[in-house]
Order: C-alpha cells, then structure tokens, then sequence
C-alpha cells in the first residue's frame, strides 16, 4: 500500500476521481437520509485529513480540533445570516477565523510544549472556546444559530443555486474535492518534506537552517483553516450550529478514523470516516447505546489492527506475493 511519502499525483488523481464518482452517483440510488449521512461524511473526511496532517507529516498530537470546527461553523453561519454572504465568501471568512486561532493557539502552545503536553494544552482550548461560544447571546448561547440557508454560489459571472439538498450535497462533495488536494499537495510538495525531516528529527533540521517552529506553526494554520472551512460546510447542511460541534468528542473522531483508516497512509482517514460513517448508519436504531456500540467496534478494531485496514491490507498483499513467489 501506498504510505504518506509515497502517493504519486496520477495515482492520487484517479483514486480521487474514483470517490469523487461514486459521492456524485449516490443521490440516484440512495434515500435522503444516506445522502445526507453522506454529505456528513465528506466533512469528516476533510476534517480527518487534516488532523492526520499534523500527526503523520508535522508530528503534532492535537486534541483540540474541535475548536476549529466551532469557529468555522460559528463563522461560515454568521456570514451567511448576519452579513448575507454567499457561499464562498463565507466559507473563506471561516477558513480566516479559524486559521487566526490556529494561529494564536500555535503561538502559545507550539514554542512551550511538545508531546502529550500539547494535545492536553490544545484540548484545554477547544474547552474554553466550547464554553465561550455557549454564552454569547448573539450566537444563541446554548440553542445555537438556527434556520440557516444555503445561498446561492456566487462566480461572479453566474450564480447557481444550491438550495436543494441534492444540489448542496454536490457543492460539499465539490468542496471537498478541491481540500482533499489542499491536503495531499501540502504532504507531498517541498513543504510536506521539511515538515517530515522537522518530524524525523528536529534538532538535525533546525541544525541546517530550517525555521523549525515557523514551519510546524504553518502548518498548525493549515490544518485549522481547513478544518475550518469544512465546519463551515455543516451549518447549512443541518441548517443549525451548536456549541456542542466545539465538544472533545468531535476532536476524538479524527483521531478514531485516521488510526482506523491507517494513520501512515495518505487514504486511510478516507477509509476511516467512511467505515466510521457506516458503522453509525448500521447503529442508528440502538437507541441511548449507539455510541457505545460504536466506540467498541472501533476500539477493538484499533487495538487488533494497529497499522489500520490499509496498513492490514497492505500486509495480506506482501504475505501473498511472498507465497506466489516460493
């Protein structure tokens, strides 16, 4: 199988093409509520590929994800019902928020502590903007923002109208096409190899004249305005956002799809969210236990595949060919 370092762009371009066919076909043969688990879903992955940036190409454990989707959502929704932006700008005004708190937290947290440390220091953020969010009366404190609509997608020369759930679900499919490449170029240009030497060994890097804090903290903004920008993406897909996006367990699902796809692997927090996506579908009728149902499978799986299903994959392939070759 194919691990971070190693995704070559026509492999990376025709497996995106492959998904991004088989996202485009779902609404003809599927109900509303699988495609709008679907649309779900898509957000996640971008959300999971970011998070497996930090961790896999930068080095950085970050609990503290879910901020970023609370401000993004909070942001993209207030663009779009308090300033009457279209989708575009709003979803770069939530890409902008959220990269200037990646930002100011990376200014604190990246030059002090490493390891553990940080992820705890990151979580403990993602609490503090959770509890903040939950009590501003503009933002409608604990409810959240409500009735949010969908305004058409301004190109300046045609606008075109997204109000239909099907046709939104093509934009959030479209959106995340274009971030999904945001990620993969970032990993595999000149930048993903600096910041896999600063991984690999920091002292060394820094020894010949890389800016070692400059680059991680670049990349701490990446992650976070692209998780941003996929936040954006939910509140008018729901047409609500909560204070409860901002909760530590939207930061654990990143980390639960990224260890399930397999964390080594470029596709394997794609795997992951689907595979996450579909467990939650196959539980939805156990009712007050989904959740534990859930984490249990993924747990066990976790524990008994450590590389993840690609990483699994990858393994019975070598195994084959090892038997063919004898």
């Amino acid at each position: 199988m194919t691990r971070l370092s190693q995704v070559g762009l026509p492999q990376f371009l025709a497996i995106l093409a492959l998904l991004a066919g088989a996202a485009v076909a779902l609404p003809g043969i599927a109900n509303p509520g699988i495609v709008f688990l679907a649309g779900l879903a898509v957000i996640e992955i971008v959300i999971a590929l970011a998070f497996n940036f930090l961790f896999s190409t930068v080095g950085i454990l970050s609990f503290g994800q879910a901020a970023f989707i609370l401000v993004g959502a909070y942001g993209g929704a207030a663009a779009i019902k308090f300033a009457g932006l279209s989708l575009l700008p709003a979803l770069l005004v939530a890409g902008l928020v959220a990269g200037l708190l990646a930002l100011a937290i990376g200014v604190v947290a990246l030059r002090r502590v490493e390891g553990v440390y940080f992820a705890v220091l990151t979580l403990a953020f993602a609490s503090l903007a959770y509890l903040t969010v939950g009590k501003v009366a503009v933002l409608g404190r604990e409810d959240g923002l409500t009735g949010i609509t969908r305004p058409a997608v301004d190109l300046g020369i045609v606008e075109i109208p997204v109000v239909a759930t099907t046709s939104f679900y093509y934009f959030i499919v479209a959106v995340g096409v274009v971030l999904t490449a945001v990620m993969w170029f970032a990993t595999n240009s000149q930048f993903g190899r600096v910041l896999r030497a600063i991984r690999q060994d920091q002292e060394r890097a820094g020894f010949l004249g890389v800016n070692v804090q400059g680059y991680r903290l670049a990349a701490f903004v990446l992650a976070g305005a692209v998780t941003g920008i996929a936040g954006a993406l939910l509140g008018p897909w729901t047409q609500i956002v909560t204070p409860d996006l901002g909760h530590w367990i939207q930061s654990t699902k990143p980390i639960l799809q990224a260890m399930l796809g397999g964390a080594g692997f470029f596709w394997g927090p794609v795997v992951g969210a689907i595979l996450f996506a579909v467990l939650t579908y196959a539980t939805r009728t156990l009712v007050g236990i989904t959740e534990i149902v859930t984490g249990g499978l993924l747990l066990a799986i976790v524990l008994a595949i450590p590389g993840g299903l690609l990483g699994l994959t990858g393994s019975l392939l070598r195994m084959i060919r090892r038997e063919r070759s004898r």
